[in-house]
Protein backbone atom coordinates (compact mmCIF):
# COMPACT_ATOMS: atom_id res chain seq x y z
CA UNK A 1 0.00 0.00 0.00
CA UNK A 2 1.32 3.03 -1.02
CA UNK A 3 1.45 6.51 1.49
CA UNK A 4 -0.33 9.32 0.44
CA UNK A 5 0.23 11.97 3.30
CA UNK A 6 -2.93 13.94 2.39
CA UNK A 7 -4.85 10.66 3.56
CA UNK A 8 -5.62 9.38 6.95
CA UNK A 9 -5.31 5.91 7.00
CA UNK A 10 -8.24 3.72 9.51
CA UNK A 11 -7.10 0.61 10.56
CA UNK A 12 -10.19 -1.74 11.71
CA UNK A 13 -11.34 -5.05 12.52
CA UNK A 14 -12.90 -6.59 9.43
CA UNK A 15 -14.01 -9.29 11.31
CA UNK A 16 -16.28 -7.55 13.28
CA UNK A 17 -19.50 -6.89 11.83
CA UNK A 18 -20.18 -3.77 13.40
CA UNK A 19 -17.10 -2.47 13.05
CA UNK A 20 -17.08 -3.26 9.10
CA UNK A 21 -20.65 -1.49 9.10
CA UNK A 22 -19.21 1.70 10.56
CA UNK A 23 -16.10 1.89 8.28
CA UNK A 24 -18.68 1.18 5.15
CA UNK A 25 -20.43 4.47 6.60
CA UNK A 26 -17.46 6.30 6.63
CA UNK A 27 -16.04 4.86 3.43
CA UNK A 28 -19.86 6.00 1.48
CA UNK A 29 -19.35 10.02 3.32
CA UNK A 30 -15.58 10.48 2.27
CA UNK A 31 -16.11 11.68 -0.62
CA UNK A 32 -13.27 13.68 -0.99
CA UNK A 33 -11.08 10.19 -0.79
CA UNK A 34 -9.39 11.85 2.59
CA UNK A 35 -9.22 8.41 4.27
CA UNK A 36 -7.75 4.53 3.51
CA UNK A 37 -9.05 1.96 4.74
CA UNK A 38 -6.84 -0.93 5.79
CA UNK A 39 -8.25 -4.47 7.23
CA UNK A 40 -6.64 -5.85 9.73
CA UNK A 41 -7.85 -9.06 10.46
CA UNK A 42 -6.88 -10.38 6.55
CA UNK A 43 -3.76 -12.08 6.70
CA UNK A 44 -0.56 -9.87 5.82
CA UNK A 45 -2.59 -6.77 6.19
CA UNK A 46 -0.16 -3.93 7.39
CA UNK A 47 -0.11 -2.35 10.91
CA UNK A 48 0.81 0.81 12.27
CA UNK A 49 4.14 0.69 13.54
CA UNK A 50 4.72 -0.56 16.67
CA UNK A 51 1.51 -2.23 16.81
CA UNK A 52 1.05 -6.11 16.02
CA UNK A 53 -1.90 -7.28 14.32
CA UNK A 54 -3.80 -8.31 17.50
CA UNK A 55 -3.24 -4.91 19.17
CA UNK A 56 -5.03 -3.54 15.76
CA UNK A 57 -7.67 -5.53 16.12
CA UNK A 58 -8.43 -5.15 19.70
CA UNK A 59 -8.73 -0.87 19.43
CA UNK A 60 -9.49 1.55 16.51
CA UNK A 61 -5.77 3.18 15.30
CA UNK A 62 -6.05 5.63 12.56
CA UNK A 63 -2.88 7.08 10.77
CA UNK A 64 -3.20 10.52 10.68
CA UNK A 65 -2.49 12.72 7.29
CA UNK A 66 0.83 14.26 9.45
CA UNK A 67 2.15 10.60 10.27
CA UNK A 68 0.87 10.31 14.33
CA UNK A 69 -0.91 7.20 15.11
CA UNK A 70 -3.77 7.74 17.28
CA UNK A 71 -5.71 5.26 19.17
CA UNK A 72 -9.24 4.54 20.53
CA UNK A 73 -11.46 8.58 20.96
CA UNK A 74 -8.64 10.18 19.37
CA UNK A 75 -8.37 8.41 16.40
CA UNK A 76 -12.42 8.38 15.76
CA UNK A 77 -11.61 12.43 16.23
CA UNK A 78 -9.06 12.36 13.24
CA UNK A 79 -11.63 10.28 11.34
CA UNK A 80 -14.53 12.98 11.91
CA UNK A 81 -12.27 15.72 11.16
CA UNK A 82 -11.29 14.41 7.65
CA UNK A 83 -15.10 13.95 6.95
CA UNK A 84 -17.65 17.25 6.53
CA UNK A 85 -20.29 16.22 8.23
CA UNK A 86 -18.84 15.12 11.05
CA UNK A 87 -16.21 17.65 11.61
CA UNK A 88 -18.65 19.44 14.24
CA UNK A 89 -18.41 16.46 16.00
CA UNK A 90 -14.61 16.84 15.93
CA UNK A 91 -14.85 20.52 17.34
CA UNK A 92 -16.79 19.62 19.63
CA UNK A 93 -13.80 16.51 20.75
CA UNK A 94 -11.46 19.56 21.40
CA UNK A 95 -13.51 21.27 24.30
CA UNK A 96 -11.99 20.58 27.55
CA UNK A 97 -13.17 17.31 29.02
CA UNK A 98 -14.38 16.31 26.12
CA UNK A 99 -12.05 13.71 24.42
CA UNK A 100 -11.25 11.81 27.78
CA UNK A 101 -14.82 11.52 28.45
CA UNK A 102 -15.25 10.06 24.97
CA UNK A 103 -11.93 7.72 25.84
CA UNK A 104 -13.27 6.94 28.76
CA UNK A 105 -16.85 5.66 26.77
CA UNK A 106 -14.84 3.51 24.17
CA UNK A 107 -12.96 2.21 27.59
CA UNK A 108 -16.24 1.16 28.90
CA UNK A 109 -17.46 -0.16 25.34
CA UNK A 110 -14.88 -2.16 24.27
CA UNK A 111 -15.65 -5.35 26.44
CA UNK A 112 -18.84 -5.39 25.07
CA UNK A 113 -17.90 -4.95 21.68
CA UNK A 114 -17.93 -8.57 21.04
CA UNK A 115 -21.70 -8.98 22.43
CA UNK A 116 -23.00 -6.56 20.40
CA UNK A 117 -20.79 -7.29 17.44
CA UNK A 118 -22.43 -10.90 17.51
CA UNK A 119 -25.75 -9.57 17.75
CA UNK A 120 -25.36 -7.27 15.13
CA UNK A 121 -24.46 -9.29 12.59
CA UNK A 122 -27.16 -12.15 13.52
CA UNK A 123 -29.77 -9.16 12.76
CA UNK A 124 -27.92 -8.18 9.91
CA UNK A 125 -28.37 -12.24 8.59
CA UNK A 126 -32.33 -12.04 9.77
CA UNK A 127 -32.53 -8.81 7.65
CA UNK A 128 -31.17 -10.42 4.35
CA UNK A 129 -33.29 -13.48 4.89
CA UNK A 130 -36.08 -10.98 4.69
CA UNK A 131 -35.16 -8.70 2.16
CA UNK A 132 -33.91 -12.13 -0.30
CA UNK A 133 -31.94 -12.15 -2.66
CA UNK A 134 -30.46 -9.22 -4.15
CA UNK A 135 -30.84 -8.67 -8.46
CA UNK A 136 -28.05 -8.85 -10.47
Amino acid sequence: MESDVSKSTVFFDGSCSLCKAEVGYYRRRDQAGALCFVDVSKTGATTPEGITRQQAMARFHVRAHDGSVLSGAAAFVEVWTRLPKWRWAARAASLPGVLAALELGYRMFLPVRPFISRVFGQVLKLQSVFDGPKPR
